[in-house]
């Protein structure tokens, strides 16, 4: 599976320690990996990096303390996230092969095992639509409604999508069992949802004051009051921001001498060194404003941000006129409000 952005299945305690009874093991073999290093991330809004496991001939061993049932990607070779279920106490074996990552066998649990059978539906001739996968996640998480994978699952195809279904998904949350709904997670998605009825299109945005690249203050009132405004939330991390930047770097080369639009990154990023490497590799000369707190940025949680890229389109009197806008439809949305507002 390639590397997507989960934003909200919590960590609630996962802390590298040295190996004894009271551990979680962490052991296998990927053919053809060589010596390489896996690094394991928490999935717990922050997209927090928790331990860095090296590989030496293709195997690794590794353990860490797992006070809850968890769900943690494994990130390998900088480019292909696959997630892993953990509790207290296991012994979890990896196996698979460094030409197809995309398809671990993980054992050790009965939630990786799920997991396991889910991704077995996936598999047939040719490459599988939306709707397909849509569909089999869907019913997976009805007929698994108790399973910590429905949670996964639910925003792996559901709130990850560019333009999320938020009534199919208070609906899948609704068939969940009240193990599930209690999770910090679930009750977390159910706010932003909320939040977003009141950040939708025709309403106020949010104010917000960020420091950009050189320290100064960045605000939606000062720097843009007099012009359409595109707010971009990305990251550094996020691979499928790469092809909304190549989008963004048309669209600024285009309006860069219309003193009417502008274009704001508002990075989610924790690494300074990664943002600052990052909109250097990918020429994003347009304004930059990063806090390096991650997913607790509190402006991403005025705008209720569930997934990255996330692209807000505001007038300049501040009115949210789209949000949720498809990387294709960029273009269009904006010739579209220019086009108006000379009329």
């Amino acid at each position: 599976m390639k590397k997507i952005n989960i934003l909200l299945i919590l960590i609630i305690c996962l802390t590298g320690c040295k190996k004894n009874a009271d551990t979680t093991s962490i052991t296998g073999e990927i053919k053809g990996l060589g010596d390489d290093t896996i690094y394991l991330y928490g999935i717990d809004g922050l997209y927090q990096h928790i331990d860095t496991i090296y590989v030496k001939g293709g195997k690794f061993s590794h353990s860490l303390k797992v006070d809850t049932i968890t769900t943690a990607m494994l990130l390998l070779k900088g480019e292909t996230e696959y997630p892993i279920f953990l509790d207290k106490k296991e012994k979890i074996k990896v196996q698979g092969n460094a030409n197809n990552l995309d398809h671990l066998n993980i054992e050790g649990n009965i939630y990786n095992e799920e997991f396991s059978a889910f991704q077995a539906t996936l598999q047939g001739p040719g490459i599988p639509s939306e709707k397909m996968l849509e569909a089999k996640a869907e019913e997976f998480i009805r007929q698994h409604n108790n399973s910590f994978v429905s949670i996964y699952l639910l925003d792996k195809y559901f709130v990850q999508k560019e333009t999320p279904d938020f009534k199919k998904i208070k609906e899948l949350i609704d068939v969940m069992a009240g193990v599930l709904q209690d999770k910090p997670s679930i009750g977390q998605l159910t706010e932003n949802i909320t939040q977003i009825e009141k950040v939708n299109e025709g309403k106020t945005a949010p104010f917000f004051s960020l420091p950009n690249q050189k320290g100064e203050k960045v605000t939606r009132l000062d720097k843009f009051k007099d012009k359409y405004m595109l707010i971009n939330f990305w990251a550094s991390w996020c691979e499928e921001c790469d092809s909304t930047n190549v989008e963004l770097r048309k669209i600024n080369n285009k309006y860069k001498k219309n003193k009417e639009f502008g274009i704001l990154g508002i990075s989610l990023d924790i690494n300074k060194e990664d943002w600052k490497n990052k909109i250097k590799q990918d020429t994003l000369t347009w304004e930059q404003v990063c806090t390096f707190t991650g997913w607790n940025l509190e402006t991403a949680k005025q705008y209720a941000i569930l997934k990255l890229p996330t692209n807000i389109l505001v007038s300049p009197g501040g009115r949210i006129l789209a949000r949720d806008i498809p990387t294709d439809s960029l273009n269009h949305a904006i010739e579209k409000v220019l086009k108006k507002e000379k009329k």
